[in-house]
């Protein structure tokens, strides 16, 4: 029932602002309080603070439809529910719940996850930003790059380093709000995703609250790889959503693109092709909804979760490319879906963790 729904709502509520979005290389937040106010945005969030309470599969049902209409838009409202706000689900007070958490659920304010920097991409741990106390307050000094969200977010959960001769052990997780003095942002330009509002953060001599600390100080890394490992299973979810929607788009265009008298569908070249990209993506969203299903019995999926992004990111890649092949010059158009699909799917080896450092995980879990 919440995957016909969210379908539909990507439908009519999505698709007719894709185009302007792309073209403007602006996230329609306008969504967000609508998904907010059905109870769609943070379907995996429990009941008492407004989600759904459909767990971490609910989130990929959501994930996936909407990905289908839009990766760019779908990664907004993706950080929304799981990177920016997990911390604060699982680690803030209740008052803190209700002062950052419900507003985000319900749409009312947009937020960021503000982690990686100019220096500390993989690398997690070399976060430069600092965060100093100062009586009641931190002063937060330092900036963040490619962060969804950040040029409209109302709050960013930040990761910055309240101890640096702790290294990982000295780094806390904080809410900073937009209005805060010091805190600027920059529009930042890219190959793909257009439609999702990405910026370079900057912190001069920023005042926050103590208050706004999540948690307890120190304990911000280990945080930042909790949240990790369901925004991951989500993200394999929005590999699956791109991949179905560029196969469905270049499967229909195999049975009415005609040359030599016939659909180019029935030439073998093809059909063989489009048979194995079917393969594939059945096989990367059963193994995305087995690890969400795990996930939500209680498994951490320390090692599941890098396989299922792996996996999920390398066949929406494969497909993407694939479906440009097959439509040729009409997929090349800028007015096509199939180009888009093409870059935003590249962006898919890098985020929520490289595929190398996937692949790192694993091997550790692994024992080696």
């Amino acid at each position: 029932m919440f995957r016909e729904a969210i379908r539909n709502f990507a439908q009519s509520e999505v698709a007719p602002l894709v185009d302007e979005a792309e073209e403007n290389e602006t996230c329609p937040v306008e969504l967000f309080s609508k998904l907010g106010k059905l109870g769609y945005l943070c379907p995996g969030y429990p009941p008492e603070y407004g989600g759904g309470g459909l767990g971490e599969t609910g989130t990929c049902i959501m994930v996936e439809e909407l990905a289908k209409v839009s990766s760019g838009i779908c990664s907004g409202l993706m950080v929304q529910s799981g990177l920016a706000t997990y911390a604060i689900l699982t680690h803030a007070t209740e008052e803190q719940k209700q002062r950052f958490l419900v507003p985000a659920i319900k749409g009312e304010k947009v937020t960021a996850y503000g982690l990686t920097e100019p220096n500390a991409g993989s690398d997690a741990a070399a976060i430069e930003t600092t965060a100093k106390r100062d009586g009641n307050s931190y002063i937060i000094n330092g900036s963040k790059i490619y962060i969804t969200n950040g040029q409209t977010c109302d709050l960013v959960t930040l990761a910055a380093s309240t101890d640096r001769s702790k290294g990982s052990r000295g780094i806390s997780t904080i809410i900073l709000e937009k209005d805060t003095p010091g805190f600027s942002r920059t529009t930042m330009r890219k190959l793909g995703h257009h439609s999702a509002a990405t910026s370079e953060l900057s912190f001069e001599d920023c005042r926050v609250p103590v208050e706004n600390l999540i948690g307890e100080e120190g304990r911000g890394f280990r945080y930042m790889l909790e949240a990790l490992n369901p925004a991951r299973i989500s993200h394999s979810a929005r590999s699956v959503g791109l991949a179905r929607a560029a196969f469905d788009a270049t499967l229909d265009y195999a049975k009415e693109r005609k040359q030599f008298g016939q659909p180019i569908g029935k030439f073998q070249a093809i059909s063989f092709k489009l048979a194995r990209m079917a393969i594939e993506i059945e096989a990367a969203r059963a193994l995305l909804y087995q690890v969400a299903s795990l996930f939500d019995e209680g498994n951490e999926c320390r090692k599941e979760a890098p396989m299922t992004k792996h996996f999920s990111s390398n066949v929406a890649i494969r497909i993407a490319e694939e479906a440009m092949r097959i439509h040729a010059g009409a997929g090349y158009l800028a007015e096509s879906t199939i180009q888009r699909y093409f870059r935003d799917a590249i962006l898919y080896h890098t985020t929520e963790g490289t595929t190398e450092i996937q692949e790192l995980i694993i091997s550790r879990e692994l024992g080696l």
